[in-house]
């Protein structure tokens, strides 16, 4: 990112949030700094907590991207990642083999193969 930024002549500000209760800070400082954007980071506890971020991304008006359909259903502007659906459709097929006698360590590492793109119309809107 950093470096797709430099080439656009972008500036990137990364500003740490490790748990829910930073969020107002984190985006006091989002504020402060006058940023156009938000992108959330792929993070275990920011993505359980897209729909917080979302209403409060819509809430300063801040376009803001992530990685869960959650956000943008919640006032964030989009998120593209892996369908999770598909993902946990996949670790049951795993586990089915597992339990049928396959050794884990002989299975294959998959990546995802299918991804969604989700906006939010209202809020590209404004």
């Amino acid at each position: 990112m950093q470096i797709a930024a430099k080439k656009l002549g972008v500036e990137i500000l990364v500003v740490e949030a490790k748990a829910p209760e930073d969020f107002d800070g984190a985006f006091a400082e989002i504020g402060r700094s006058r940023a156009d954007a938000l992108v959330i980071w792929n993070d275990t506890m920011l993505i359980g907590q897209s729909s917080s971020l979302g209403k409060l991304a819509a809430k300063r008006k801040l376009p803001t991207m992530g990685y869960h359909s959650a956000l943008p259903e919640n006032g964030g502007l989009a998120s593209y990642g892996a369908n999770r659906l598909d993902m946990v459709r996949r670790a049951a097929i795993y586990v089915d083999k597992i339990l049928k006698g396959a050794k884990p360590a002989d299975l294959p590492i998959e990546q995802p193969t299918k991804f969604e793109l989700v906006i939010n119309m209202k809020s590209s809107a404004t």
